[in-house]
């Protein structure tokens, strides 16, 4: 349920229908808006009795929220959220582009793919520090090393930086070095991980997983804000299907199913989706056609001896004629 407060509400107004929540037994979570502020009740068991708050002083309307998702959902708030990371802005009229290798392999090499991103176009820089792989042999990424270098690469392309995260063990590394937390496909539904996701204060990018409605991705967020963090970043990184031409299947009516459920901001990772370089760039076009808020694109400046996913990683020629192919597209709407 949703509780909207009138323009005209007091502070004090506002703070007696937060305690009446309380007193009920449910969780207030107010969300203060442009005009007015709404209170969305949470946990709940079945129905709330709507007649007892709108006789608050101060409420002017109370709406059922009929999603099993309430605080990621328009129905909890209509107007888009827009992430700042720094000096960028993530959702609503901003086309955010994220780039970088997958691995982290030295320093020499995330500068020299950072400079080249960063003269193309791209606003924030990518890169694993600790690397999720299939196999226990593949390379599992420099960890602590790696988030220093990436630090050394935001301090000198001025690029905010992304990195996944794996577990609750490392979650304060990441957030010590990293200006947002990527939580991977793999562990989407890692629900303690979520959990601690929620106390983080920085922004979350949370891959949907290769096998998950969107439902079940719209709730994983929803653990991530009933913790308290309201930073999310959704991405779209395509699904398992029967298809052999590429990795997944970019689904990307999922970007609009998401942008009419959901206030959170979208974006498209078409190198995983695709596992090949020559389907990144028209996918990339694709999603922007489609609406997505941004995209996160592998780059390396020397594919054929990256440690990991060479073959979908664009070189910064590439990258950089991605750029000028989808800047038009976003320019159309």
């Amino acid at each position: 349920m949703l509780i909207v407060m009138s323009k005209k509400a007091k502070p004090e107004e506002i703070d007696a229908v937060v305690k009446a929540i309380h007193g009920k037994g449910y969780t207030a979570r107010p969300i203060p808006g442009g005009e007015r502020t709404a209170i969305g009740v949470l946990h709940n068991e079945g129905a709330v009795d709507a007649s007892y708050f709108l006789g608050l002083a101060g409420v002017k309307d109370v709406i059922p929220v009929t999603h099993p998702y309430k605080l990621v959902s328009r129905e909890f708030q209509p107007e888009d959220t827009i992430i700042q990371v720094g000096d960028v802005k993530i959702g609503n009229a901003y086309l955010t582009i994220i780039a970088g290798p997958c691995a982290v392999e030295s320093e020499e090499q995330c500068l020299i793919i950072a400079r080249k991103v960063k003269q193309a176009g791209a606003q924030l820089f990518r890169g694993g520090a600790f690397k999720p792989r299939t196999s226990p042999y593949s390379f599992q990424g420099l960890g602590e090393k790696g988030l220093q270098i990436l630090a050394r690469v935001r301090e000198d392309t001025g690029m905010p930086v992304v990195t996944e995260v794996l577990d609750k063990e490392t979650f304060g590394l990441v957030e010590e070095y990293a200006d947002v937390a990527q939580i991977g496909a793999r562990n989407m539904q890692n629900f303690s991980l979520l959990r601690r996701a929620g106390q983080s204060r920085k922004p979350v990018l949370l891959k949907r997983g290769m096998a998950a409605t969107i439902e079940e991705w719209l709730m994983a967020a929803e653990y991530i804000m009933e913790g308290g963090n309201t930073q999310v970043i959704l991405c779209e990184r395509g699904i398992r299907t029967f298809s052999h031409h590429s990795r997944n299947t970019l689904d990307l009516s999922a970007v609009a199913a998401v942008k009419l459920e959901s206030h959170l901001p979208i974006i498209v990772d078409p190198s995983h989706a695709a596992g090949r370089r020559d389907q990144v760039i028209p996918l990339s076009r694709a999603a922007v056609a489609v609406g997505a808020h941004g995209l996160m694109v592998e780059v390396h400046h020397a594919p054929e001896e990256a440690l990991s996913d060479g073959a979908q990683s664009l070189y910064p020629e590439g990258f950089e004629m991605l750029c000028n192919q989808i800047k038009p597209i976003f320019d159309i709407f």
